[in-house]
């Protein structure tokens, strides 16, 4: 795999390049999608050892995090998740075939079925999270305690723009 160039060379270049675009940029804003990067190349390097996509990740993190019984509607799944109905289907088609949920009648609504994570999806989500987190320990390690605290803190607050 290629190495990709890095962010302070990218911003170099600019000014350097094309110095009346230098101010439109945010340096702040390059870095967190060079981050958001790096972290979805260390799920995917987890998740492919699952034989997962990260769409059955997402499904399967969704139920774990909804507590016990671990169910939820189709509905509440595709609200969690960036997917479209048709893509959630088929998502929710190859985990059950795969053993990691089962789908469950709805004591409200005898037409429909929720989704249910099953002991061997709650097991290996659980085993993914374990892995994920010492992951991202590793890289977190270049911040001390306090300045992780203060990067939790400001993305926190960035975060109410949008949420």
């Amino acid at each position: 795999m290629v190495k990709q160039e890095t962010v302070s060379n990218i911003l170099k270049s600019i000014k350097e390049n094309w110095p009346e675009s230098f101010e439109q940029y945010s340096p702040p804003i390059l870095r967190i999608h060079r981050i958001h990067d790096y972290l979805q190349q260390d799920l995917v390097k987890v998740i492919d050892q699952y034989q997962l996509q990260s769409a059955d990740f997402g499904v399967l993190a969704s139920l774990r995090r909804a507590g016990a019984p671990f169910c939820l509607s189709p509905t509440e799944l595709y609200s969690s998740m960036l997917l479209s109905s048709g893509g959630l289907t088929k998502v929710l088609t190859r985990v059950t075939k795969a053993g990691l949920v089962d789908r469950v009648d709805n004591p409200k609504d005898k037409r429909s079925k929720l989704v249910q994570l099953t002991l061997e999806g709650k097991v290996l989500i659980d085993d993914i999270i374990r892995e994920l987190h010492d992951s991202n320990q590793d890289r977190l390690k270049v911040l001390s305690e306090e300045e992780q605290q203060q990067l939790d803190g400001l993305l926190a607050k960035m975060l109410t723009a949008w949420e």
